[in-house]
């Protein structure tokens, strides 16, 4: 017997009431073959008047962000975008709103007023690449130390390095034969279940 669920509320529809409620925001809707959620992009400063709007509208009511990130595509102009997954739990959808920050002083109203959930995942995406979150209560750093100099997940950020214990580097280890080339692959003999 198999279980019936129900009806998803659709990205198409979403995308409509938002163009409908809102004629004169560029929206622009992510093409291409990789492109696996629908994904709609809006200017930086429509942002929170349409976040508003998708959880406060009793047809959609995306009550819930479960996501928002940044991500680098340098050398690409513009250089980053913030991402933010919505759900819709009572109508059973998802949605993907995207913005376009550009690689100088990049900046992003925050959504925390909209969904308080948005507090940490700001703190995230500022952390890690430096997009400040406008009106944001308390965008200090979450992950790394206070005295952290730059943003790590750049993509022009320079690669650390740290050594960490492993048999290479551990006193008193044994150190392989000179001579040694190659080594012999691991015989291994595979059982039947």
């Amino acid at each position: 017997m198999s279980e019936s669920r129900p009806a998803g509320l659709e990205p198409e529809r979403v995308e409509g009431r938002l163009r409908e409620r809102f004629p004169n925001v560029a929206f622009r809707r992510q093409e291409g073959e990789a492109v696996r959620d629908h994904s709609l992009y809006l200017p930086a400063e429509s942002l929170v008047e349409v976040c508003t709007f998708l959880r406060d509208d009793p047809d959609l009511r995306f009550s819930m962000l479960s996501w928002l990130g940044g991500v680098d595509y340098l050398p690409r102009e513009p250089r980053f975008e913030v991402v933010y997954h919505l759900l819709s739990i009572p109508h059973h959808g998802r949605f993907v709103l995207k913005v376009a920050v550009a690689d100088e002083e990049p900046r992003v109203p925050t959504v925390t007023g909209v969904w308080p959930t948005a507090n940490w995942h700001e703190r995230e995406a500022y952390d890690f690449y430096g997009i400040v979150f406008t009106g944001h209560p308390d965008l200090t750093r979450i992950l790394l130390p206070e005295e952290w100099v730059g943003w790590p997940l750049r993509k022009d950020s320079p690669l650390g390095y740290q050594e960490v214990t492993f048999t290479h580097n551990t006193p008193g280890r044994m150190v392989p034969d000179p001579d040694l080339k190659k080594l012999a692959p691991k015989k291994v003999t595979y059982r039947a279940h």
